[in-house]
């Protein structure tokens, strides 16, 4: 026996040497860069409970690393942070190893890293109210049934229909109540570092709204546009540089690794002693209340509003703040003149941009195809320009959302919604207004001969003031021909014509191959 217990010495794992652990609690500076959601359509606006854009996060800490090899632990960092990303740069002499420490401290991982340890139980007696407090082991996970022991044996918790809880000495290793990523570094002595981490994190996104006011001649409108952020991250980016990215980023989907944690659900036999339980449980599913307001820079000062809402909200000139667009080669930079706090799980909006007397002029369009059968209905009302400076644009203009207001008698009103896609400097800008009642058309077959198809055009206008109408004829493999003049546009036969108020235009032409 003697043998065997010196044997078993022997074989007994030696205790590992103490490593010396600093720990970073919070950035000094930091920076938020926020990349759209790639494979977001321009008309679709985030899913705030699926945010698939992403943020470039640059934090800057200082720290104090001890003389030998120290494992250096950054909390804070944001939850949906990709490990594989992350740069460090500043230490002495550079990084050994690094982790994202994916355990965080819940009711759920505190008990799972409790299993087999000593915790105490409290109970208080709903008589007296005396509380009485013993030991116990934890016998179970944190899943269904939590079983612990006791003096007296085997039971359940919260299966005694008394109030009761489980109670900690201390906070078991490997568990942290933040975000953390964590290195091992060497150093030859002892050092106060300025260290820079960079990395990018999943659960952010962004979007442009835009407001747009046409005048009552409709020959201009006034053009505001929000920078709207979005965030489902948990960890808050206080008084943070912040800017973000437009264009189409290529990049390949990453799985996050979730945060071990959640809480912390029960569950017994009890024969009709627990009936708190079900009620904690109902408490648990009901959604946390929102907040009463959310503050949104770029506004008159004191004025609030809710954010990401379906309509987009009018301007109130002259903002507060307002983005600054930069180059970032192929891509857009818009960065937000001074520090704003990205909060979790939040929304912010700043000013994005405001032009105001932008010539416009409205078209009604429609686009033909080659048929065989009469077609008609009502023409698409657009409102189009130019975006250069002789327009009153020429600055890029990213994809989102526009509302469009007209006015009547100094009272706003809602015209219409559209969708603007990317537009670099000098493109044609159009914004879609859907259907136009007062301007229809119809387009009917005439004569079909082996030599081709002749068709009939017929525009007609019941509004007071004359329309321009633009058909679109997508000829395929045909030649289109007409007695009409017509002209050509993106591979199509264009026919453009000014249908009198009250009256109507007629086109005929021929499809031949």
């Amino acid at each position: 026996m003697r043998s065997l217990a010196a044997l078993a010495l022997c074989l007994a794992p030696l205790p590992a040497a103490a490593q010396t652990v600093a720990t970073s609690a919070r950035p000094d500076r930091v920076g938020v860069t926020v990349y759209r959601n790639p494979q977001r359509p321009p008309g679709q606006r985030p899913n705030l409970q699926w945010l698939n854009g992403f943020a470039l996060i640059s934090e800057t800490r200082q720290v104090r690393l001890p003389a030998g090899e120290t494992e250096l632990r950054f909390e804070g960092v944001a939850g949906g942070i990709l490990p594989q990303s992350a740069i460090v740069t500043g230490l002495p002499e550079g990084t050994v190893e690094r982790n994202r420490d994916a355990y965080l401290l819940s009711p759920a991982t505190l008990l799972d890293r409790s299993l087999g340890m000593r915790v105490h139980l409290r109970r208080t007696s709903r008589a007296t109210g005396r509380v009485r407090e013993q030991d116990a082991i934890v016998r179970s996970g944190a899943g269904g049934a939590v079983i612990v022991q006791t003096e007296g044996g085997f039971e359940s918790l919260r299966c005694t229909g008394l109030p009761e809880t489980l109670t900690h000495d201390r906070v078991p290793l490997g568990l942290s109540a933040r975000p953390t990523l964590s290195v091992r570094a060497r150093s030859s002595r002892a050092v106060d570092a300025t260290i820079t981490l960079s990395y990018l994190a999943s659960g952010f996104d962004w979007q442009a709204d835009y407001v747009a006011t046409l005048s009552e001649d409709g020959s201009r409108i006034d053009l505001f546009a929000w920078l709207t952020l979005a965030s489902t991250d948990e960890t808050s980016f206080a008084n943070a540089d912040t800017q973000a990215v437009a264009g189409r980023l290529n990049r390949q989907n990453v799985r996050v690794q979730p945060s071990e944690g959640g809480p912390l659900t029960l569950a017994c036999w009890p024969q009709s002693t627990t009936s708190d339980i079900p009620l904690e449980e109902y408490e648990r599913m009901e959604p946390p209340e929102p907040e009463e307001d959310m503050e949104l820079r770029g506004m008159v000062v004191g004025q609030r509003m809710a954010v990401m809402s379906d309509s987009a909200p009018m301007p109130a000139p002259p903002p507060v703040i307002q983005a600054v667009q930069e180059e970032l080669g192929d891509l857009k930079l818009y960065r937000i003149p001074e520090p704003v706090t990205v909060a979790a799980n939040s929304q912010k909006q700043v000013a994005l941009l405001q032009r105001t007397g932008v010539q416009v002029r409205t078209v009604y369009r429609m686009r033909f195809y080659t048929a065989t059968s009469a077609h008609g209905g009502p023409a698409q009302r657009l409102i189009v320009t130019r975006n250069r400076n002789e327009e009153g644009l020429g600055l890029p203009l990213p994809a989102g959302r526009l509302m469009l207001f007209g006015s009547r008698a100094g009272a706003p009103f809602l015209i219409g919604e559209a969708v603007l896609r990317d537009h670099a400097v000098g493109e044609d800008v159009e914004i879609a207004l859907g259907d136009a009642p007062g301007v229809r058309f119809l387009r009917t077959p005439l004569e079909r001969t082996a030599a081709g198809a002749d068709y009939e055009i017929v525009v007609t206008n019941d509004r007071p003031e004359p329309a321009a109408f633009e058909a679109e004829i997508l000829p395929h493999e045909s030649r289109v021909t007409s007695q009409t003049p017509l002209s050509t546009r993106d591979g199509m036969a264009l026919w453009q014509v000014t249908v009198p108020a009250n009256g109507s235009a007629t086109l005929r032409y021929r499809l031949s191959r």
